[in-house]
């Protein structure tokens, strides 16, 4: 029997270590898998995913900047993926459609609150970003307990969106981006902008970091590495990147295709190994 097909999508891929990742989950259970990246431009993405499946695909992960299209494309949507309006997870069901899922929120909480011992609650959060990313993780935030969040965005009208869709005005609100300098001081600073992804710096107030702040970026490695500078430049208590994340929305994934849960620690600790 040839070996379950599994993937992930996004544009550009290469550098993923999602196949790397679920190649280990499978091996803690002896479950043998084919997992390949797979990029595919925007306007060809569709097309990709509907042959992946054609050809017997089980499930796939998605990334940049496909989440939306992710999610536009499944015949049913978990409630993670209808709140945030993109899925990072689509799934073959038993009759033939395409199901959507997010995980994002959860494994960021989970990487925050289990593996790096942090308590959101009562904490002031500002969310920098309103695109897919950001409304992956922005409800996560509000049931993990934080106080207020203050959603950042360049484009203030898609801040608004955010802030619309979750519906809570007294936890979660907007503010322009060039009142940055000028907002105060945050607990809980998240990025959830592509600045780091397309190399380019975000140019951010050291006033924005709190004496007890924790900064925290969705991205991994080197797309992380300007905000977590300017974080400790700043003060912040602590500075993460979003490699448990990572591990952790893999893990979520990988039980939903195989009823099974892997555990992270390991996995994490052996990427994280190299930058030791």
């Amino acid at each position: 029997m040839p070996a379950a097909q599994f993937a992930v999508f996004g544009h550009p891929i290469s550098h993923s270590l999602s196949p790397q990742i679920h190649r280990a989950f499978a091996q803690q259970f002896g479950i043998e898998l084919d997992y390949r990246a797979i990029d595919a431009a925007p306007a060809d993405f569709a097309a990709a995913v509907q042959r992946f499946f054609a050809e017997d695909g089980r499930g796939a992960n998605v990334t940049l900047p496909h989440k939306a299209a992710a999610f536009a494309l499944a015949d049913t949507r978990s409630e993670a993926a209808t709140r945030a309006g993109s899925a990072n997870v689509l799934t073959r069901i038993p009759d033939g459609r395409l199901a959507a899922h997010n995980t994002d929120g959860a494994g960021m909480v989970r990487d925050l609150t289990e593996r790096h011992d942090m308590d959101l609650r009562g904490h002031t959060a500002l969310l920098l970003g309103a695109g897919g990313a950001a409304h992956g993780v922005a409800w996560n935030l509000l049931d993990a307990g934080v106080a207020t969040l203050t959603i950042v965005n360049r484009s203030a009208e898609a801040a608004d969106v955010l802030a619309d869709a979750i519906g809570d005005p007294a936890r979660a609100h907007t503010r322009y981006w060039e009142d940055l300098a000028s907002i105060g001081s945050y607990d809980l600073i998240v990025n959830a902008t592509s600045a780091g992804v397309l190399g380019a710096a975000l140019q951010l107030p050291l006033s924005l970091v709190g004496a007890r702040a924790l900064c925290y970026d969705l991205s991994y490695g080197a797309a992380a590495g300007s905000f977590l500078t300017w974080a400790r430049t700043a003060g912040a208590r602590s500075a993460f990147d979003g490699l448990g994340m990572l591990v952790e929305t893999a893990a979520d994934a990988f039980e939903l295709w195989h009823g099974q849960r892997p555990d992270t620690e390991p996995v994490y600790q052996s990427l994280r190994q190299p930058a030791a």
